[in-house]
């Protein structure tokens, strides 16, 4: 099992910051994905498809960005703590949308896959700026 957990989201003006924390938990986390797997973040908006936004290799710590994000938002994590984060500054009206941390066993590479191919997901977290 893993469980994932999310925190962190609220309201911002334009221009301001927000960090997200993911806690995870579980046998399965422990097992097969901490140290090892593959943990991200998404974004959704209503009416649009759920979007990567960063990734970040539970082995070897690479990171991975969106385009619209990169030199914005820092993925990072704390393995004593079981828990990823993500930084977002210069925040963005169009970064308005559902956050959801998520997580896969390492199956392919973690610069790589889109929603489907993350098994595991949490509830998601609202984070909406204002212009």
């Amino acid at each position: 099992q893993v469980q994932l957990v999310e925190s962190g989201g609220g309201s911002v003006q334009a221009g301001g910051s927000l960090r997200l924390s993911c806690a995870a938990s579980g046998y399965t986390y422990s097992r097969y994905i901490n140290n090892r797997g593959c943990l991200a973040w998404f974004r959704q908006a209503p009416g649009k498809e759920r979007e990567r936004v960063a990734a970040i290799s539970a082995g070897d710590g690479s990171t991975y960005y969106a385009d619209s994000v990169k030199g914005r938002f820092t993925i990072s994590q704390d393995n004593a703590k079981n828990t990823i984060y993500l930084q977002m500054n210069s925040l963005k009206p169009e970064d308005t949308a559902m956050y959801y941390c998520a997580a896969r066993e390492p199956l392919i590479a973690c610069g790589m896959g889109a929603a489907p191919t993350f098994g595991y997901w949490g509830q998601g977290t609202q984070v909406t700026v204002s212009s």
